[in-house]
């Protein structure tokens, strides 16, 4: 590549981090350069499933790059090796050599995979579920995969289809939202083509479904999903659906429907608990090519408790934020970032309310609390804070340990008895606990 070209690719690669950082992902550095035709950019992307994802989600990002570093109105035009382009229609060149074949009205995100999905104790049945079908397919049949928006079900839908798609060659694969099968199927209805809408999700190896409970909006849907789903169940077929609730509570869904739903595998995601929420922050950073300091990634733990969509929102405000700054990311960043702890209100009392309260009177530094470190400095103020957090906030011992370090709930438990021991043995340190607790309390009456 010639130097200029050189020049212009590394500027527009740092332009698409700074202005669209919800876009960055760590493997566009393995995008290819390949030069400017007629006013065209074309940008190789070896990974078939790469490049459709940029097809899909990056060309105006891209566009908007190559139009701020250039000056001119430039499209850009992401191709695999020797200029094939076919796999925007949704057949890949391994596919015409006997891979897998996806027909997906959704895009797979290549970043949703297994090794990227941090497992913990609210999705461990879930994702269990989900690799056993990716290694063989038909093990779990259906597998239902329900829980509240963010918690992680679309991306373990997307890397099941993955690893599918990877390890058995020749399957054919349906994924879809439901909104889009409801759609495709009423537009076949007013066309007269209701055959071929039926061939074609009839006569898939595997067929997965975003967002069924979509479907209880009309009852003709309904009829038509029963037969498919029964067609591809008495032929072996694999069937993977996804809901925002178990199958008996989705509201106006047919028994006989609810029936088939719970005759596989019904697994629920819960929300994640601080441990597995700081595990996704440092994962999800990773991804982005964002070096978080571990304080701020337990800042951002503590206050976006249920929503993994809320983290990917804080993390890209903290990028924004990074990039408005000129600095690296710190703990006074990911404060503005995260703003009011999600789902807070005006008394509710915070991990982080306890701890600046604590550091400051004891002189001490949250780094030093969330450490191995053993010096009594620093043990006493980090005992005090696991007792006020215990005494003031609804978390669980687990989760108050996870915040200190990764330490168990039986250490949180012995500091709770070792405040608890010093407050009846030591006067001076019993109105010092008073004083926190009166401070603490002012955020209450607020």
């Amino acid at each position: 590549m010639p130097d200029s070209d050189a020049r212009l690719w590394a500027q527009m690669l740092a332009h698409v981090q700074a202005h669209h950082p919800g876009l960055w992902r760590h493997w566009f550095d393995q995008i290819g350069w390949l030069g400017f035709h007629g006013g065209v950019l074309r940008l190789r992307v070896s990974e078939p499933l790469q490049r459709n994802y940029l097809r899909s989600n990056g060309t105006e990002a891209f566009e908007d790059a190559a139009r701020h570093v250039t000056g001119h109105l430039v499209t850009v035009r992401f191709v695999g090796d020797g200029d094939e382009e076919d796999f925007a229609q949704g057949l890949s060149g391994a596919a015409r050599n006997g891979h897998a074949v996806t027909r997906s009205d959704l895009v797979l995100d290549p970043d949703n995979t297994f090794e990227n999905f941090v497992e913990g104790p609210g999705n461990r049945l879930a994702h269990a579920a989900a690799l056993g079908v990716a290694e063989k397919p038909g093990s779990y049949n259906p597998l239902f995969i329900y829980g509240r928006v963010g918690l992680g079900k679309t991306h373990l839908l997307q890397a099941t289809c993955l690893r599918i798609l990877q390890n058995h060659p020749g399957t054919t694969l349906s994924y879809v939202s439901c909104e889009e099968y409801m759609t495709q199927y009423f537009a076949a209805m007013q066309t007269g083509e209701l055959m071929a809408f039926r061939q074609k999700f009839r006569e898939v190896g595997v067929l997965v479904i975003d967002d069924i409970h979509f479907l209880t909006k009309r009852e003709r849907s309904q009829e038509e999903f029963f037969h498919t789903f029964n067609s591809l169940f008495v032929a072996g077929k694999q069937i993977i659906l996804s809901s925002d609730a178990a199958p008996e509570v989705i509201p106006d869904l047919e028994a006989r429907l609810i029936s088939r739903f719970k005759q596989g595998m019904v697994a629920e995601l819960e929300p994640p608990d601080f441990e597995t929420r700081a595990a996704i922050i440092r994962q999800k950073a990773k991804l982005r090519g964002l070096a978080l300091p571990e304080d701020a990634v337990l800042h951002i733990a503590t206050c976006v408790e249920n929503n993994i969509r809320e983290i990917e929102g804080t993390l890209t405000s903290l990028q924004l934020l990074a990039r408005v700054e000129k600095r690296a990311p710190d703990l006074a960043m990911a404060r503005a970032a995260v703003g009011e702890p999600q789902g807070g209100h005006l008394g509710e009392v915070t991990f982080h309310i306890i701890t600046s309260a604590v550091t400051e009177f004891f002189n001490a530094k949250l780094t030093d609390l969330q450490s191995k470190k053993r010096h009594r400095s620093i043990t006493v103020p980090r005992q005090v804070c696991m007792y006020l957090m215990k005494h003031n906030t609804r978390h669980s011992l687990q989760e108050i340990g996870g915040y200190f370090g990764g330490r168990d709930h039986t250490t949180v438990i012995h500091a709770i008895e070792k405040v608890q021991e010093l407050r009846s043995t030591d006067p001076t340190f019993d109105e010092q606990l008073k004083k926190l607790q009166e401070q603490i309390n002012k955020h209450k009456r607020l």
